[in-house]
C-alpha cells in the first residue's frame, strides 16, 4: 500500500474513525491497478510524513472497500478527499501536482473556506 508509516490504511470498517476527528484527514482513493494513482502516491506519502501530527493522510483501495467510494459518488480515482469532523471540505480528482495538494492542507490548516 504506502511505504511511509504516517499513511493509515483506511477501509469501510474504519473510515469513520480516521476521518471523524476534528482534525484536519486526507484520503486518497486509489487502486493497484491506476497509473496516476501510483504517479501521486509518493506526493501523498510525502505530504503525511511532513505534516504528521498535524493531517490524518489515509488511502483507501477501492476495489477492497466499495461501500465508502459509493458513499461519496467516487467515480474517477485518484480522488483525494479532504475531511473535518466527518465532513467533506474539500476535493482533488486525478493525478495533480504537489504544490496543489499542499495548498489544500495549509488551506483547510489556516481554517480558510474552500
Amino acid at each position: 500500500m504506502a511505504d511511509s508509516a504516517n499513511v493509515v490504511e483506511v477501509t469501510d470498517q474504519n473510515f469513520q474513525d480516521i476521518t471523524g476527528s476534528s482534525n484536519l484527514s486526507m484520503v486518497d482513493f486509489w487502486a493497484v491497478w491506476c497509473g496516476p494513482c501510483r504517479a501521486v502516491a509518493p506526493i501523498v506519502e510525502q505530504l503525511a510524513d511532513e505534516y504528521s501530527g498535524q493531517v490524518t493522510v489515509g488511502k483507501m483501495d477501492v476495489d477492497n472497500n466499495p461501500r465508502v467510494p459509493a458513499q461519496f459518488n467516487v467515480r474517477s480515482i485518484p480522488t483525494i478527499l479532504f475531511f473535518k469532523d466527518g465532513n467533506v471540505v474539500d476535493q482533488v480528482i486525478g493525478a495533480v501536482p504537489r504544490p496543489v495538494l499542499e495548498n489544500k492542507i495549509r488551506q483547510h490548516l489556516n481554517g480558510a473556506a474552500a
